[in-house]
Protein backbone atom coordinates (compact mmCIF):
# COMPACT_ATOMS: atom_id res chain seq x y z
CA UNK A 1 0.00 0.00 0.00
CA UNK A 2 1.33 3.42 -0.90
CA UNK A 3 1.89 5.93 1.90
CA UNK A 4 -0.48 8.49 0.41
CA UNK A 5 -4.05 8.25 -0.85
CA UNK A 6 -5.60 10.05 -3.80
CA UNK A 7 -8.91 11.55 -2.73
CA UNK A 8 -11.91 13.29 -4.26
CA UNK A 9 -14.25 15.63 -2.38
CA UNK A 10 -17.63 16.11 -4.04
CA UNK A 11 -19.26 19.33 -2.87
CA UNK A 12 -15.90 20.96 -2.18
CA UNK A 13 -17.22 24.54 -2.36
CA UNK A 14 -19.98 24.02 0.20
CA UNK A 15 -19.74 24.73 3.92
CA UNK A 16 -19.07 21.10 4.85
CA UNK A 17 -16.80 20.41 1.88
CA UNK A 18 -14.62 23.40 2.66
CA UNK A 19 -14.37 22.39 6.31
CA UNK A 20 -13.51 18.84 5.29
CA UNK A 21 -10.57 20.03 3.19
CA UNK A 22 -9.36 22.18 6.10
CA UNK A 23 -9.49 19.24 8.51
CA UNK A 24 -7.65 16.95 6.10
CA UNK A 25 -4.83 19.48 6.22
CA UNK A 26 -5.01 20.11 9.97
CA UNK A 27 -4.83 16.42 10.85
CA UNK A 28 -2.03 15.66 8.40
CA UNK A 29 -4.12 13.15 6.50
CA UNK A 30 -1.93 11.29 3.96
CA UNK A 31 -3.39 12.92 0.87
CA UNK A 32 -1.66 12.32 -2.45
CA UNK A 33 -3.66 13.99 -5.20
CA UNK A 34 -6.70 15.91 -3.93
CA UNK A 35 -9.47 16.35 -6.49
CA UNK A 36 -12.02 18.99 -5.56
CA UNK A 37 -15.35 18.55 -7.34
CA UNK A 38 -18.64 20.39 -7.54
CA UNK A 39 -21.46 21.13 -9.94
CA UNK A 40 -20.89 22.95 -13.21
CA UNK A 41 -22.02 26.18 -11.52
CA UNK A 42 -19.16 26.00 -9.00
CA UNK A 43 -16.48 24.44 -11.21
CA UNK A 44 -13.54 26.76 -11.75
CA UNK A 45 -13.52 28.16 -8.22
CA UNK A 46 -10.49 27.53 -6.03
CA UNK A 47 -10.04 26.13 -2.52
CA UNK A 48 -6.86 26.46 -0.45
CA UNK A 49 -5.01 23.29 0.58
CA UNK A 50 -1.44 23.08 1.87
CA UNK A 51 -0.58 26.61 0.76
CA UNK A 52 -1.89 26.00 -2.74
CA UNK A 53 -5.08 27.08 -4.42
CA UNK A 54 -6.67 24.02 -6.01
CA UNK A 55 -9.12 24.54 -8.85
CA UNK A 56 -12.51 22.89 -8.46
CA UNK A 57 -13.51 20.51 -11.25
CA UNK A 58 -16.87 19.47 -12.61
CA UNK A 59 -18.08 16.24 -11.00
CA UNK A 60 -19.96 15.31 -14.18
CA UNK A 61 -16.71 14.83 -16.07
CA UNK A 62 -14.68 13.15 -13.32
CA UNK A 63 -13.25 9.63 -13.60
CA UNK A 64 -13.52 8.08 -10.12
CA UNK A 65 -10.91 5.52 -11.14
CA UNK A 66 -8.32 8.23 -10.41
CA UNK A 67 -8.87 8.04 -6.62
CA UNK A 68 -9.12 5.47 -3.83
CA UNK A 69 -11.47 7.43 -1.57
CA UNK A 70 -14.28 9.85 -2.26
CA UNK A 71 -16.17 12.05 0.21
CA UNK A 72 -19.70 13.03 -0.81
CA UNK A 73 -20.41 16.36 0.88
CA UNK A 74 -23.15 17.58 -1.45
CA UNK A 75 -26.88 16.75 -1.36
CA UNK A 76 -28.62 13.38 -1.35
CA UNK A 77 -29.40 13.52 -5.07
CA UNK A 78 -25.73 14.02 -5.93
CA UNK A 79 -24.70 11.05 -3.82
CA UNK A 80 -27.32 8.81 -5.38
CA UNK A 81 -26.28 9.92 -8.87
CA UNK A 82 -22.55 9.27 -8.52
CA UNK A 83 -22.13 6.67 -5.75
CA UNK A 84 -22.54 3.75 -8.14
CA UNK A 85 -19.81 5.19 -10.39
CA UNK A 86 -17.44 5.47 -7.44
CA UNK A 87 -18.17 1.93 -6.32
CA UNK A 88 -17.73 0.55 -9.84
CA UNK A 89 -14.32 2.22 -9.93
CA UNK A 90 -13.35 0.46 -6.68
CA UNK A 91 -13.39 3.62 -4.55
CA UNK A 92 -14.07 3.66 -0.85
CA UNK A 93 -16.90 6.08 -0.17
CA UNK A 94 -17.88 8.22 2.81
CA UNK A 95 -21.24 9.95 2.43
CA UNK A 96 -22.38 12.91 4.51
CA UNK A 97 -25.77 13.43 2.86
CA UNK A 98 -27.79 10.46 4.07
CA UNK A 99 -28.48 9.62 0.45
CA UNK A 100 -27.64 5.90 0.70
CA UNK A 101 -29.66 3.21 2.52
CA UNK A 102 -28.46 2.08 5.95
CA UNK A 103 -27.82 -1.45 4.72
CA UNK A 104 -25.62 -0.17 1.89
CA UNK A 105 -23.65 2.46 3.81
CA UNK A 106 -23.97 2.00 7.59
CA UNK A 107 -23.86 5.08 9.79
CA UNK A 108 -20.71 5.30 11.88
CA UNK A 109 -19.53 7.75 14.54
CA UNK A 110 -15.81 7.33 15.07
CA UNK A 111 -15.90 7.43 18.88
CA UNK A 112 -18.98 5.20 19.23
CA UNK A 113 -19.28 2.29 16.78
CA UNK A 114 -16.04 1.87 14.79
CA UNK A 115 -16.44 -1.91 15.18
CA UNK A 116 -18.98 -1.77 12.35
CA UNK A 117 -16.07 -1.61 9.91
CA UNK A 118 -14.95 -5.10 10.92
CA UNK A 119 -17.95 -6.62 9.14
CA UNK A 120 -17.49 -4.74 5.87
CA UNK A 121 -15.51 -5.52 2.75
CA UNK A 122 -13.77 -3.29 0.23
CA UNK A 123 -14.69 -1.08 -1.46
CA UNK A 124 -16.01 0.29 1.81
CA UNK A 125 -19.13 2.43 1.87
CA UNK A 126 -19.86 4.39 5.05
CA UNK A 127 -22.13 7.24 6.01
CA UNK A 128 -21.48 9.94 8.56
CA UNK A 129 -24.82 10.54 10.33
CA UNK A 130 -26.61 13.87 10.32
CA UNK A 131 -24.86 16.31 12.65
CA UNK A 132 -27.59 16.30 15.37
CA UNK A 133 -27.37 12.49 15.50
CA UNK A 134 -23.60 12.64 15.94
CA UNK A 135 -23.96 15.04 18.89
CA UNK A 136 -26.69 12.98 20.54
CA UNK A 137 -24.96 9.60 20.32
CA UNK A 138 -21.79 11.08 21.82
CA UNK A 139 -23.86 11.85 24.92
CA UNK A 140 -26.10 8.77 24.88
CA UNK A 141 -23.67 5.94 24.12
CA UNK A 142 -21.66 6.36 27.36
CA UNK A 143 -24.90 5.91 29.31
CA UNK A 144 -25.76 2.48 27.90
CA UNK A 145 -24.40 0.58 30.94
CA UNK A 146 -26.33 2.88 33.29
CA UNK A 147 -29.67 3.60 31.64
CA UNK A 148 -32.17 1.24 30.07
CA UNK A 149 -33.90 3.51 27.59
CA UNK A 150 -37.63 3.37 27.01
CA UNK A 151 -38.09 6.55 24.99
CA UNK A 152 -36.11 9.52 23.66
CA UNK A 153 -37.66 12.91 23.04
CA UNK A 154 -35.60 15.38 21.02
CA UNK A 155 -36.08 19.00 20.06
CA UNK A 156 -33.32 19.90 17.63
CA UNK A 157 -32.76 23.62 17.06
CA UNK A 158 -30.78 23.73 13.83
CA UNK A 159 -28.76 26.57 12.29
CA UNK A 160 -29.34 27.89 8.79
CA UNK A 161 -25.97 26.47 7.74
CA UNK A 162 -27.65 23.06 7.83
CA UNK A 163 -28.95 24.18 4.42
CA UNK A 164 -25.48 25.16 3.26
CA UNK A 165 -24.19 28.52 2.09
CA UNK A 166 -27.62 29.46 0.79
CA UNK A 167 -29.05 29.29 4.31
CA UNK A 168 -26.28 31.48 5.71
CA UNK A 169 -26.74 34.03 2.94
CA UNK A 170 -30.50 34.14 3.42
CA UNK A 171 -30.32 34.79 7.17
CA UNK A 172 -27.71 37.50 6.61
CA UNK A 173 -29.82 39.13 3.91
CA UNK A 174 -33.02 39.04 5.94
CA UNK A 175 -31.28 40.43 9.03
CA UNK A 176 -29.82 43.30 7.02
CA UNK A 177 -33.17 44.13 5.44
CA UNK A 178 -34.98 44.21 8.78
CA UNK A 179 -32.32 46.19 10.64
CA UNK A 180 -32.40 48.80 7.88
CA UNK A 181 -36.18 49.08 7.95
CA UNK A 182 -36.67 47.67 4.47
CA UNK A 183 -39.53 45.34 3.48
CA UNK A 184 -38.63 41.67 3.68
CA UNK A 185 -39.23 39.13 0.93
CA UNK A 186 -38.40 35.55 2.04
CA UNK A 187 -36.61 33.50 -0.62
CA UNK A 188 -35.00 30.29 0.58
CA UNK A 189 -37.53 29.85 3.39
CA UNK A 190 -41.28 30.20 3.00
CA UNK A 191 -41.37 32.93 5.64
CA UNK A 192 -39.13 35.13 7.78
CA UNK A 193 -36.30 33.30 9.54
CA UNK A 194 -34.45 36.33 10.94
CA UNK A 195 -35.48 36.88 14.60
CA UNK A 196 -37.88 33.95 14.26
CA UNK A 197 -38.17 30.19 14.79
CA UNK A 198 -39.58 27.84 12.19
CA UNK A 199 -41.19 24.70 13.62
CA UNK A 200 -40.48 22.65 10.53
CA UNK A 201 -37.29 21.90 8.59
CA UNK A 202 -38.11 20.76 5.08
CA UNK A 203 -41.26 19.28 3.64
CA UNK A 204 -43.27 16.82 5.68
CA UNK A 205 -44.80 13.49 4.68
CA UNK A 206 -48.40 12.37 5.01
CA UNK A 207 -47.84 11.63 8.72
CA UNK A 208 -46.40 15.11 9.33
CA UNK A 209 -42.75 14.08 9.73
CA UNK A 210 -39.90 15.80 7.90
CA UNK A 211 -37.26 13.78 6.05
CA UNK A 212 -34.56 14.85 8.51
CA UNK A 213 -36.68 13.85 11.50
CA UNK A 214 -37.11 10.33 10.14
CA UNK A 215 -33.42 10.18 9.28
CA UNK A 216 -32.45 11.06 12.85
CA UNK A 217 -34.67 8.31 14.25
CA UNK A 218 -33.10 5.71 11.95
CA UNK A 219 -29.55 6.84 12.65
CA UNK A 220 -29.95 6.94 16.42
CA UNK A 221 -31.30 3.40 16.39
CA UNK A 222 -28.50 2.09 14.21
CA UNK A 223 -25.52 3.80 15.83
CA UNK A 224 -26.75 3.03 19.35
CA UNK A 225 -27.66 -0.52 18.22
CA UNK A 226 -31.14 -0.35 19.73
CA UNK A 227 -33.45 -1.03 16.74
CA UNK A 228 -36.60 -1.01 18.85
CA UNK A 229 -35.85 2.34 20.52
CA UNK A 230 -38.81 4.74 20.59
CA UNK A 231 -37.76 8.21 19.45
CA UNK A 232 -39.75 11.40 18.97
CA UNK A 233 -37.98 14.18 17.05
CA UNK A 234 -38.96 17.74 16.26
CA UNK A 235 -36.54 19.79 14.15
CA UNK A 236 -36.72 23.57 14.45
CA UNK A 237 -34.95 26.05 12.20
CA UNK A 238 -33.33 28.72 14.38
CA UNK A 239 -32.01 32.16 13.34
CA UNK A 240 -28.43 31.03 14.07
CA UNK A 241 -25.66 30.75 11.50
CA UNK A 242 -23.74 27.76 12.90
CA UNK A 243 -24.17 25.17 15.65
CA UNK A 244 -26.79 22.60 16.67
CA UNK A 245 -28.60 23.03 20.00
CA UNK A 246 -30.45 19.97 21.24
CA UNK A 247 -32.86 19.42 24.11
CA UNK A 248 -32.90 15.71 24.90
CA UNK A 249 -35.28 13.95 27.29
CA UNK A 250 -34.55 10.31 28.11
CA UNK A 251 -37.24 8.14 29.68
CA UNK A 252 -35.67 5.16 31.44
CA UNK A 253 -37.13 2.04 33.01
CA UNK A 254 -35.38 2.69 36.33
CA UNK A 255 -34.46 5.65 38.53
CA UNK A 256 -31.56 7.69 37.16
CA UNK A 257 -28.28 7.53 39.11
CA UNK A 258 -27.33 11.14 38.43
CA UNK A 259 -23.78 11.06 39.87
CA UNK A 260 -22.99 7.95 37.78
CA UNK A 261 -24.42 9.63 34.67
CA UNK A 262 -22.32 12.73 35.24
CA UNK A 263 -19.19 10.63 35.78
CA UNK A 264 -19.80 8.74 32.53
CA UNK A 265 -20.33 11.94 30.56
CA UNK A 266 -17.18 13.43 32.09
CA UNK A 267 -15.09 10.57 30.69
CA UNK A 268 -16.83 10.21 27.31
CA UNK A 269 -14.66 10.69 24.19
CA UNK A 270 -15.61 13.56 21.89
CA UNK A 271 -17.70 15.19 24.60
CA UNK A 272 -17.18 17.87 27.24
CA UNK A 273 -19.41 18.13 30.29
CA UNK A 274 -20.17 21.67 31.43
CA UNK A 275 -20.35 22.44 35.14
CA UNK A 276 -23.84 22.09 36.69
CA UNK A 277 -24.25 25.83 37.24
CA UNK A 278 -23.44 26.65 33.60
CA UNK A 279 -25.01 25.95 30.21
CA UNK A 280 -23.17 25.41 26.90
CA UNK A 281 -24.02 27.52 23.88
CA UNK A 282 -22.99 27.32 20.26
CA UNK A 283 -21.42 30.78 20.39
CA UNK A 284 -18.51 30.82 22.79
CA UNK A 285 -18.44 27.06 23.32
CA UNK A 286 -19.21 24.72 20.44
CA UNK A 287 -18.49 26.52 17.17
CA UNK A 288 -15.00 25.79 15.92
CA UNK A 289 -14.41 22.98 18.41
CA UNK A 290 -13.72 19.28 17.93
CA UNK A 291 -16.00 18.14 20.76
CA UNK A 292 -19.70 18.41 21.52
CA UNK A 293 -20.80 20.01 24.78
CA UNK A 294 -23.40 18.73 27.23
CA UNK A 295 -24.90 20.53 30.20
CA UNK A 296 -28.06 21.00 32.28
CA UNK A 297 -27.87 17.32 33.23
CA UNK A 298 -30.81 16.70 35.53
CA UNK A 299 -33.62 14.32 36.36
CA UNK A 300 -37.28 15.13 35.78
CA UNK A 301 -39.13 17.61 37.97
CA UNK A 302 -41.26 14.83 39.44
CA UNK A 303 -39.98 11.71 37.64
CA UNK A 304 -36.80 10.03 38.87
CA UNK A 305 -36.76 7.89 35.71
CA UNK A 306 -36.39 10.90 33.42
CA UNK A 307 -33.04 12.36 32.38
CA UNK A 308 -32.75 15.74 30.66
CA UNK A 309 -29.71 16.97 28.73
CA UNK A 310 -28.78 20.08 26.73
CA UNK A 311 -26.24 19.49 23.95
CA UNK A 312 -24.48 21.90 21.62
CA UNK A 313 -22.16 21.09 18.74
CA UNK A 314 -20.61 22.67 15.66
CA UNK A 315 -22.78 21.17 12.94
CA UNK A 316 -20.29 21.79 10.14
CA UNK A 317 -17.04 20.88 11.88
CA UNK A 318 -17.71 18.35 14.67
CA UNK A 319 -21.00 16.97 13.42
CA UNK A 320 -20.02 16.56 9.77
CA UNK A 321 -16.52 17.17 8.43
CA UNK A 322 -14.47 15.95 11.39
CA UNK A 323 -16.38 12.70 11.78
CA UNK A 324 -16.02 12.01 8.05
CA UNK A 325 -12.23 12.48 8.23
CA UNK A 326 -12.06 10.29 11.34
CA UNK A 327 -13.91 7.57 9.41
CA UNK A 328 -11.31 7.86 6.65
CA UNK A 329 -8.58 7.43 9.26
CA UNK A 330 -10.32 4.26 10.44
CA UNK A 331 -10.40 2.99 6.84
CA UNK A 332 -6.65 3.45 6.61
CA UNK A 333 -6.31 1.08 9.57
CA UNK A 334 -8.55 -1.36 7.66
CA UNK A 335 -6.16 -1.33 4.74
CA UNK A 336 -7.42 1.46 2.49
Amino acid sequence: MSSVIDIAVVGATGTVGTALVEILEERGFPVGQLHLLASAASAGKSVSFRERNLRVGNVEAFDFGRVRLVFFAAGEAVTRQYASQARAAGCALIDLSGGLPLRQAPRVVAEINPHVLQGLEAPWQLSSPASPAVAMVLALAPLRPLVQWRHLGVTACLPVSSLGRAGVAELARQTTELLNGRPLEPRLFDRQIAFNLLGRVGETDAAGHARLERRLVEELRQVLEVPELKVAVTCVMAPVFFGDSLSLAVQASQAIDLPAVQAALQQAPGLELIEPDDCPTVIGDAVGQDVAYVGRVRTGVDDACELNLWITSDNVRKGSALNAVQLAELLIKQGL
